[in-house]
């Protein structure tokens, strides 16, 4: 009977701390959310917004002329018939020739609070070429869209035909147009550049909707190594690894395709997503350590009362509560570092005057190391996160069902707990 109320009891304190754990995952989530909510506008305006930068739209205008007859009350009030010639303007959408795109792309993570921010500065340069196939001449009409309107792009230049005409175009609504003359047959080539920053992912558009490239080429170059491609977006044909980062191309003599090309910036480490996470998860580590330590208890015979496993979950729940506050102020790593070896030592010191020095040290503090920071380790491996914790899990099974074998559980929760021959008798603290 007295082991059975130990067991409730614990039931009871494992629930308590849990739903601790829970809240203060909860308080964590918006905490971070609310600080996003409030930063994310101060960073696009000081460090700019992610980039979707479309191609130049091109359309060839033309006039018709006519003449018309209408006939109108003369100052005399006659009736007179007037002649005249009027134009009739006429649009039509036209694409290029050829593109050939360059991009560097330079990473410059910043943090503000609880958040990492993933900025980098873009070097772009776009040609482009167009070859009018009509039989009448006109205008080429070329609007240039900047990416966002509200940044900053340096070392601006609008080339047609080696003429630059970035100091003619005035910008309206985010967008540059030019008008070139053109003639049947008349190629025009132009170019486009300009050094702006972006923040978390670089695209080219290539059309609003389904496209007909032609002889496209788009070299990208990277100075960081962790890569990843947008949904949605085309894979590079073809890239290349170095000590400096990445060189990626795209190159297609023809294509139809509705996809963009781009490419997302590596993600830091959320601080304090990362303490969420583990808030979350941390009832499952003290489950495996609360079930090691009765089975331990079991087999040595040692008393340890449920009033001991409260102030043990208190030293689990003191690792996740440090985190989460200490990472405003420090890196993860060092804040990690901090708050494990708070804990183990709470632990660890705990257990030395409860059970005995051998005991705290190596099958507490080894099972602590495992399921507490071996847990909390695997959410810094993003993908393998829940296969860390299932093997460990697997493992932990193994352990406690060979351990406990030859148990006879009737047994065991008939009868109290006896101390081994030659040991003294150890007191329940908090009985």
């Amino acid at each position: 009977m007295r082991q059975l109320i130990h067991l409730i009891a614990l039931a009871a304190i494992f629930g308590c701390v849990t739903t601790a754990w829970l809240m203060f995952g909860a308080v964590m989530t918006e905490r971070t959310g609310r600080q996003d909510r409030k930063l994310v506008g101060r960073v696009a305006e000081l460090w700019g917004s992610p980039h979707a930068q479309q191609a130049p739209a091109m359309a060839f205008e033309w006039g018709v002329e006519r003449e018309v007859e209408r006939t109108e009350w003369s100052p005399k009030g006659e009736m007179v018939e007037i002649r005249e010639i009027v134009v009739d303007r006429h649009e039509q959408a036209v694409s290029p020739g050829s593109t050939d795109i360059t991009v560097d792309l330079g990473l410059d993570q910043r943090r503000k609070g609880l958040m990492w921010y993933s900025l980098y500065d873009a070097d772009f340069e776009g040609r482009w070429t167009y070859t009018h196939g009509l039989d009448t001449g006109g205008d080429l009409r070329i609007t240039f869209s900047f990416p966002d309107p509200a940044g900053l792009y340096d070392g601006f230049h609008f080339t047609v035909d080696g003429v630059d005409l970035a100091s003619a175009l005035e910008p309206v609504a985010g967008q540059v147009v030019a008008r070139v003359p053109v003639q049947p047959g008349q190629q025009v080539a132009f170019e486009i550049g300009y050094r702006s920053r972006g923040l978390d992912s670089w695209r080219y558009v290539p059309a609003p909707d389904v496209a007909n490239l032609e002889r496209f080429a788009l070299a990208m170059t990277t100075d960081f190594h962790d890569i990843d491609y947008p949904p949605l977006c085309l894979s590079p044909s073809a890239r290349q690894h170095d000590d400096e980062g990445w060189s990626l191309d795209w190159r297609y003599s023809q294509i139809v395709t509705g996809h963009d090309i781009g490419l997302l910036m590596p993600a830091h480490v959320q601080p304090g997503e990362l303490a969420a996470q583990l808030s979350f998860s941390a009832p499952v580590s003290l489950l495996f350590f609360f079930l090691l330590m009765v089975v331990l208890a079991v087999l040595r015979r040692i008393e340890i009362h449920p009033v001991n496993y409260l102030f043990l979950a208190a030293g689990f729940f003191a690792f996740h509560l440090l985190f989460g506050y200490l990472v405003d102020h420090l890196a993860v790593v060092p804040a990690f570092a901090i708050c494990s070896a708070v804990s183990i030592l709470l632990v660890v010191s705990y257990l030395r005057l409860v059970v005995s020095a051998r005991f705290a040290f190596v099958e507490a503090g080894l099972a602590q190391l495992v399921y507490l920071i071996g847990f909390s380790l695997a959410h810094f491996w993003e993908g393998f996160t829940g296969l860390t914790v299932t093997v460990l899990s697997i493992l932990t099974l193994f352990l406690l069902m060979q351990l406990t074998g030859r148990l006879r559980w009737n047994e065991v929760l008939s009868r109290g707990r006896r101390r081994p021959e030659g040991e003294a008798a150890l007191p329940e603290v908090g009985a």
